[in-house]
């Protein structure tokens, strides 16, 4: 009974809630930053570079001992589209962890107020104020 307890427990926490919602919003991201490159980037940068289909790009490889055997692709235009997708995702990443950083930094630097004084100083102050008169 007691491992349920604390399995409960750990699961409500804040940081595993926020795991959870973090891991969720990065798949989907995933999706969106691999649409942008196989949809978006990737087709007119195969234009510039004179047609070309990133995504078609593969070396065929027969074997010479069984000939009519299927061939085995080796498909490195997936791979280049792959590459760029981590390259987005990286720079998304790194700029949002330097901005948490920048507000963290800037959080710390800011000057902290004194605590309010307490009743007991309050009543030292104002006796203080009494004999000086």
């Amino acid at each position: 009974m007691g491992m349920i307890k604390e399995f409960k427990e750990f699961a409500v926490k804040g940081n595993v809630v926020d795991m959870a919602v973090g891991i969720i919003i990065g798949a989907s991201f995933g999706k969106i930053v691999n649409s942008l490159v196989t949809d978006v980037l990737m087709p007119p940068l195969g234009m510039i570079l004179g047609g070309v289909d990133f995504s078609a790009l593969k070396i065929a490889m027969h074997s010479p001992l069984k000939p009519d055997a299927a061939a085995v692709e080796i498909k490195y235009g997936i791979f280049i589209n792959t590459m760029v997708d981590f390259i987005i995702v990286a720079i998304a990443v790194f700029l949002l962890v330097k901005g948490i950083n920048a507000l963290r930094r800037k959080q710390e630097s800011a000057p902290v107020a004194p605590p309010a004084p307490s009743n007991e100083e309050k009543l030292l102050g104002e006796i203080r104020d009494l004999l000086k008169k």
